[in-house]
């Protein structure tokens, strides 16, 4: 994920109140924001958490101390909004669950994957901690320094999660 070469600028003439700049910045990075956010918590609130985090990003831009690191604070502001939806979604589902019977609970419609990639990175055995790496690091190809420096954790703690979402799809996959 090596930035434009003009990026740095782009985002110092945002930070000085440049509006096109910004709106450049913003246009840049939107469809690859939206390709993760939508990998992590499903298309239908793709939109919703993309235009959160490009809000996020217009606020927060003038305190960004280094330009050149533009691109990954942008996936840490999706990140984080990101696990956030996540986390209320599942206290909703967990108190739905308890109110509705088994039969009344209707299964979504499964996505149909672009390529095989996107298949196995969607696949339900994995946490989002581990989707969140193996979409960071296969799909945007981010170091792992990067993706350590997007999720705010340890780079041993992105290696772990790496090798156990490669393991958990390893196992899905040789079930029948």
């Amino acid at each position: 994920m090596d930035p434009r070469p003009d990026e740095p600028l782009l985002v110092l003439r945002a930070s000085a109140g440049d509006r096109p700049a910004l709106e450049t910045l913003l246009r840049r990075v939107s469809p690859a924001l939206h390709r993760y956010v939508a990998s992590l918590t499903g298309p239908q609130d793709a939109d919703d958490l993309v235009q959160d985090t490009l809000i996020q990003i217009c606020r927060k831009l003038p305190w960004l101390e280094q330009p050149e690191r533009f691109q990954a604070w942008a996936y840490r502001i999706a990140s984080r909004l990101a696990f956030r939806h996540l986390r209320r979604q599942r206290r909703v589902t967990t108190v739905a669950l308890e109110e509705a019977a088994v039969g009344d609970i209707e299964v979504p419609p499964l996505p149909v994957a672009a390529s095989a990639l996107d298949h196995l990175l969607e696949h339900s055995a994995l946490s989002p901690a581990s989707r969140a790496v193996l979409l960071l690091h296969f799909r945007e190809e981010m170091q792992l320094a990067e993706i350590a420096a997007v999720l705010d954790i340890p780079l041993g703690t992105v290696k772990s999660r790496l090798a156990f979402g490669l393991k958990t799809l390893r196992a899905h996959a040789r079930r029948p």
